[in-house]
């Protein structure tokens, strides 16, 4: 047993001592026995959520009508989930009703893939009714039960199974593979945000690559927002490879394949639901890959662009243009590091001080004439020394 497990045994511990049945269950179980790197625990458990409110004194209601309690542990907080079936499905995505239950197995069988249907006891003992570790072994997804059922019940387990093909490699099953084809079109039953979460998890993947071309052989791009009509040009995105990329390099990379500018790419990414912060980095990223195909960088520029985006901006210019040597980005990013300035405000004349010098009110004069000590600085025309650059300004003024 390893971390995080051992540190939430107390709570198994203090479950089982109530005289209810507790088990870690889920994607922890999974990524245990795939040796991967696991940040937090699930716990399903036979007490009902009130059983466990009385169990542990602080808890947060996140999900109490489905059978989830938030329970604050030790300066952690773990989601323990109350044993349960499900009604039928409504939507395509939540079911009408749960009721709970005291049997693990039962409890097991309602969920998505085998591989995340194996529950693990504090000794480190594994439940697998349904073969899970079998599947792990030979690399597979698969689901509990009939495909056609699970993704009719939630259809967001369609985007999963893609999900988990780029992150873990694995193959697909082929009855899974044939629902997930035929079954495609219930994703526009799903909240974007939902299908979101998937698609940057898949896009980010070990094996992003062969999921890209998946979501192309089983058209289920045509279901993701704005993909629809350019099956073209992702097929280009597929002929490089694109793994060490971030999510906001990937979107960006996306954006540059599918050709949107500007309003265009911006109308997309809302599409996406994408936070207003990631769409003007997203576009930032863009407008100097574009630049970039133009020219090399020069010294405003790469002011313009700051650090990260001169970074995200190089490794995306690499890819596309098929390039392999490493060493722009070092030789680029120490050129940044020597600029005179990084921002505006690093320059040591303000506004006042122009308008002082020149007698002057403000207007577009004063504008232009702080871009201009601006490129001034930074082409190493003038010091950024408050006296000389009111020095430069006034010989400047008087040609």
């Amino acid at each position: 047993m390893i971390e995080p497990f051992l540190t939430a045994i107390p709570i198994i511990e203090q479950l089982e001592a109530s005289g209810f049945q507790a088990y870690f269950v889920g994607g922890s179980v999974r990524d245990y026995l795939l040796k991967r790197s696991i940040s937090d625990v699930d716990i399903a458990t036979s007490a009902t959520p009130y059983e466990v409110k009385e169990i542990f004194p602080r808890t947060v209601d996140i999900g109490i009508e489905h059978g989830t309690v938030l329970v604050l542990f030790q300066n952690k907080s773990y989601e323990i989930t109350t044993f349960r079936t499900e009604g039928a499905y409504q939507d395509y995505r939540r079911p009408k009703e749960v009721a709970f239950i005291r049997n693990l197995e039962d409890d097991l069988k309602r969920r998505d893939f085998t591989m995340n249907a194996i529950a693990m006891d504090r000794n480190g003992n594994l439940i697998d009714p349904f073969h899970g570790q079998t599947a792990i072994q030979k690399k597979v997804i698969e689901t509990v039960g009939l495909p056609d059922e699970r993704f009719q019940e939630d259809a967001l387990r369609i985007m999963r199974a893609v999900r988990f093909f780029s992150q873990l490699s694995f193959s697909v099953e082929n009855e899974t593979l044939e629902a997930i084809k035929n079954l495609g079109p219930l994703l526009k039953n799903i909240a974007v945000e939902r299908v979101k979460v998937e698609f940057e998890k898949l896009l980010v993947g070990e094996n992003a690559n062969k999921a890209i071309r998946l979501l192309l052989d089983s058209d289920l791009y045509k279901y993701l927002p704005g993909l629809k009509n350019h099956k073209d040009q992702i097929e280009k995105i597929i002929s490089i490879s694109f793994k060490n990329l971030n999510k906001i390099e990937m979107w960006a990379l996306l954006l540059f394949y599918l050709n949107l500018k500007d309003k265009s790419a911006e109308v997309f990414l809302r599409e996406w639901k994408l936070p207003v912060k990631e769409i003007k980095e997203i576009q930032e990223i863009l407008y100097f890959i574009k630049k970039r195909m133009e020219r090399e960088w020069v010294e405003y520029d790469l002011y313009k662009a700051g650090r990260e985006v001169l970074s995200s901006t190089e490794k995306l210019y690499h890819l596309v243009k098929g390039l392999t040597e490493t060493l722009s980005l070092p030789y680029w990013l120490k050129r940044y590091d020597e600029l005179p300035i990084k921002q505006r405000h690093d320059i040591n004349v303000t506004g006042k001080d122009v308008m002082e010098w020149f007698q002057s009110e403000g207007g577009p004069w004063l504008r232009e004439t702080l871009l201009k000590i601006e490129c001034a600085v930074l082409a190493g025309d003038v010091q950024n020394d408050k006296e000389m650059i009111k020095e430069w300004l006034i010989k400047c003024s008087q040609k």
